[in-house]
């Protein structure tokens, strides 16, 4: 039997940078919130500190800062006729976990999503005709604008102190930034990182072929800060570890710098860590959440009760989570029915390697995660798609994170896998090679989902989640068009040799690509093809909120994280504003 404890006003499921948000939000409205953390505790002093936090075989190889997939793996399959079989070793994504989660170890690329990709069915029928979009893809509007997601993307970069240059301020085209973006009330907090030498390359041959480069949005800092909570950031040191690493200098936004230790501080708030939450509790009537479940450290089972319910986990955990209490309905692709687990999306990426001669020294090793050069020319609906029969884009750029030893050993095709010869290539090419990375869109299909597997179980005796997977070939045709467009950058750029590799089928999670998993929960105006309302309150629970990637109906060009962020803080405003005012009642009627 699990032990019952004292009935709290909220509970966070998940204490990362969704968590850490909604908590402070709460907890300012004089609620009193309890934190559900499964990893442990962290701090930048003393667990993010050098030398030991540039161990690349522990961090980067056996990822130390990830889901610990002995006790809580997920299964694979490309599509149902597959047997999906346990990810035993993470590779292709990195969910995290411990305090501050996946955004301990984020790289710090920063952007907000164009206001098309927040209408992506109604704007591509609108301009291509209803036949456009193929008939596999299950893509849909969001509910939401980018007018209406503006005040949450300014109030959460100014929380991070993102650094950039504007390119749109209210209307006013500024000369240097991104004129495809949507106007800002402001400009970023703080200004664009220090141009790398082979960014600044690509700017010049991408501008010399008529496109506009501009600096990526960092919230790896460019100078020192002091956000509205009161937590100063400082200054970036390139040192090459920000994905998959905490940061060791107070300069990437994490909840650890930003916001984490002024909510640990607030008497209404309490942390529990090493607490794996097994499910969400019902009423009889399975339409009001009573609180969580959870079993502690040494094995204890917890009733914790609370009136109001926030899940804010990794998004496919959010997922999993849902399908474990039996909140919604599964997803059935052979009917198309349901909605917990559908549109199930990632992200379509492509590279091209410029191979320099010896008189072009890139060095790599003075990178952060964000301090490249980016192009937006093929972002969203940017450009005219009637053509080439796909709908999204990608953005592309110079945006290299880092040249570390066992990671980064580029080597041009033909170069044997190992062994002297391809000792020598590293040696020859390591300093003289530039990676144009190529981050597309990811449409959601009637195909792809995440259900719980029948066979496959966690430490604590409950299923683990399944992802079926595989590209659209949408995708794939977009992935080919535009990475060839980055190929002819290269080439622009001088380089002795650029080598292309657009994206190709069939997925596989054993090749990393990026950790952007989306869907699942997604947000909308229709309760039949969405989870959450567009405040992210659950349809079928009033109390409980789920908030993160998971909400996102289908993945847009850009980063998730800035697009998060901004969801939590308009969720935030809408409970303490109005649910608070009228608690078990929908925000929206369905």
């Amino acid at each position: 039997m699990a032990t019952r404890l004292k009935e709290v006003d909220a509970v966070l499921v998940g204490v990362g940078l969704v968590g850490t948000m909604l908590g402070r939000e709460l907890t300012r409205a004089g609620l009193k919130v309890v934190g559900l953390e499964r990893g442990n505790a962290q701090a930048t002093v003393p667990d993010f500190q050098g030398p030991h936090m540039h161990d690349e075989l522990r961090y980067s190889v056996r990822k130390a800062l990830m889901q610990d997939n002995t006790k809580e793996a997920m299964t694979f399959r490309n599509n149902v006729n597959q047997v999906a079989l346990p990810i035993r070793r993470w590779e292709g994504f990195l969910p995290g976990t411990g305090l501050g989660g996946a955004a301990v170890h984020w790289n710090g690329q920063t952007y907000r999503f164009q206001d098309d990709e927040f209408k992506m069915r109604s704007h591509n029928e609108q301009r291509y005709g209803k036949g456009f979009i193929d008939a596999e893809l299950n893509v849909q509007d969001w509910g939401v604008t980018a007018a209406d997601m503006e005040p949450y993307y300014d109030r959460f970069e100014y929380l991070l102190g993102t650094s950039g240059l504007a390119g749109n301020v209210k209307g006013q085209k500024i000369a240097g930034g991104n004129p495809f973006e949507n106007p800002r009330s402001r400009p970023y907090p703080t200004p664009p990182m220090k141009e790398p030498y082979g960014s600044a390359i690509f700017r010049k041959a991408a501008a010399s072929l008529g496109y506009h480069p501009f600096p990526q949005p960092s919230s790896n800092l460019s100078q020192p800060y002091t956000n509205p909570e009161g937590m100063t950031l400082q200054s970036c040191m390139f040192c090459g570890y920000c994905e998959r690493y905490g940061c060791e200098h107070y300069a990437k936004s994490s909840p650890q710098t930003i916001l984490l230790p002024v909510l640990l501080k607030d008497k209404n708030f309490t942390l529990r860590t090493q607490s794996q939450v097994l499910r969400i509790n019902l009423a009889k009537d399975k339409k009001t959440a009573t609180g969580v479940t959870y079993v502690d450290a040494a094995g204890r089972e917890f009733e914790q009760p609370a009136k109001l319910v926030i899940l804010c986990s990794f998004a496919l955990n959010n997922v999993r989570m849902l399908l474990l209490s039996g909140i919604g309905q599964p997803y059935d692709p052979k009917t198309g029915q349901g909605v917990v687990g559908r549109n199930y999306a990632y992200q379509t990426m492509g590279a091209a390697q410029v191979f320099f001669d010896e008189s072009v020294n890139i060095n790599p090793f003075m990178r952060s995660g964000a301090s490249g050069t980016v192009i937006a020319d093929f972002v969203g609906d940017n450009f005219d798609h009637g053509p080439h029969k796909f709908i999204g884009g990608a953005y592309m750029g110079e945006v290299m994170s880092h040249g570390r030893p066992i990671e980064f050993h580029p080597t041009p095709p033909g170069t044997p896998a190992w062994g002297a010869k391809w000792k020598e290539a590293v040696v020859r090419h390591y300093n003289h090679t530039a990676v144009l990375t190529v981050h597309g869109t990811s449409m959601s299909s009637r195909s792809n989902y995440l259900d719980l597997d029948p066979t496959y179980k966690d430490a604590w005796g409950q299923p683990l989640l399944r992802i079926t997977f595989d590209f659209p070939a949408n995708d794939l045709r977009m992935s080919a068009f535009i990475t060839d467009k980055a190929a002819a950058i290269g080439r622009a750029m001088g380089g002795r040799q650029v080598v292309a590799s657009p994206r190709k089928g069939p997925y596989t999670v054993t090749q990393y690509q990026t950790t952007h998993n989306t869907g699942g929960t997604v947000m909308g105006l229709d309760p039949r093809t969405s989870v959450v309302n567009r405040y992210l309150q659950s349809w079928d629970v009033p109390n409980l909120f789920v908030i993160g990637a998971s909400n996102f109906p289908q993945n847009a060009t850009y980063n998730p994280t800035d697009t998060v962020g901004a969801l939590a803080y308009m969720a935030a405003e809408a409970i303490v504003s109005r649910y608070l005012k009228a608690p078990g009642q929908a925000l929206v009627q369905a």
